[in-house]
């Protein structure tokens, strides 16, 4: 089967030669926070047993997928998160959203839908850092991005082998575009866009593997219907990527889910005008440098501690990545695998002691 098409970018993101500090705000340790209510929340589902996984989402253990879409693989698409960007559109609906820290103190996203044959337009599409590939190549999952940092980022995507399209070098215009109402009122880099109701075709077109892959079979977590993760309560959660960006979550007790805001607004898909939000939330505290890979970030996307936050209740963890290949797995402290609500999730790469539960 013939490869994927593998390009890179010609230059460097906003903000490169930019310095900045890492936020070290201390969190709050969890016996400090209000203990939650004993009685368990009302469930979304009324089976215990998890679903069967041939025919459900593998990212969410939910029963919502076209029948075209069952045992299919996965699309993760790079998305543009500087504030001269906003707002973006065709990522409410993404599965799983990792948030990690680029140059400059900005952090950049990737949405990564499970039915690749129901992902909408998605704006503003943006280039790849090396650690996104490794978080997408673990999930199988066919990548897109529009530019690649030509060192660290090209190498992860040529040594993984992942499945991926750069809009920066093959403008295949059955997949990317320009969005007309952007051009003249952004900066070009900021009015890419993906085609998502053509990514079926596209994959067709170039011969790209659209069936997971046999050790893939299987959900990402060990879900269950949903339930309170512990007995510390959580309601509200910041998480400071760096001086100048953050992200904070707000818990809505009726939808059972997580509103985020960036940098102090709500971060909203202009399109669905509706506010992101989730029902779990991960927090990957990990070591996150900014000068070991020259003006790059460098983020040790191994393993480290963290945080697992849903249904209004938050407990520590402890997670791991063995290889690019492999999945992110989230144990507890003596290393036996959580259960996971099933529901959409939230991921954040970020560094120690940036995490911060409000009084």
């Amino acid at each position: 089967m013939p490869p994927c098409p593998r390009f890179f970018e010609d230059g460097c993101d906003e903000s490169v030669g930019m310095v900045f500090s890492l936020c070290a705000c201390k969190s709050n340790d969890e016996t400090e926070l209000t203990e939650a209510p004993t009685t368990e929340p009302t469930t979304l589902e009324t089976t215990t047993a998890a679903p069967k996984k041939t025919d459900y989402n593998r990212l969410t253990g939910l029963d919502n997928l076209s029948k075209a879409a069952k045992g299919k693989r996965p699309v993760a698409i790079m998305i543009n998160n500087i504030r001269a960007s906003l707002p973006q559109y065709g990522i409410l609906n993404a599965d799983l959203m990792f948030e990690c820290l680029v140059e400059g103190g900005i952090t950049r996203m990737m949405a990564v839908f499970a039915d690749y044959t129901k992902i909408p337009e998605v704006c503003s599409v943006r280039s790849c850092r090396y650690y996104f590939p490794y978080f997408a190549h673990g999930l199988d999952a066919v990548y897109i991005c529009f530019g690649c940092n030509p060192t660290f980022g090209q190498k992860a995507l040529d040594t993984t082998g992942i499945d991926y399209f750069d809009g920066s070098k093959n403008y295949d215009t059955n997949l990317f575009g320009r969005d007309p109402a952007r051009l003249g009122k952004y900066a070009k880099e900021h009015t890419a866009f993906v085609k998502g109701p053509n990514i079926p075709e596209v994959l067709k077109s170039y011969k790209v593997r659209t069936d997971y892959r046999e050790d893939k079979d299987d959900y990402i977590f060990d879900f269950r219907k949903p339930k309170a993760v512990g007995k510390t309560a959580c309601t509200d959660v910041r998480i400071n990527f760096s001086d100048s960006y953050y992200s904070t979550f707000t818990y809505d007790k009726d939808k059972k889910a997580y509103y985020k805001t960036h940098t102090g607004k709500p971060h909203m898909d202009a399109r669905a005008d509706e506010q992101l939000h989730y029902t779990n939330l991960f927090i990957l505290e990990t070591t996150v440098d900014l000068y070991k890979n020259g003006p790059l970030v460098h983020i040790d996307w191994k393993g480290g501690t963290g945080y697992y936050i849903s249904y209004g209740t938050v407990r520590k963890i402890k997670w791991s990545k063995k290889t690019p290949a492999d999945n992110i797995v989230v144990t507890d402290s003596k290393g036996n695998n959580i259960p996971v609500n099933r529901g959409n999730s939230y991921i954040a790469v970020t560094n120690h002691n940036t995490t911060v539960f409000p009084q």
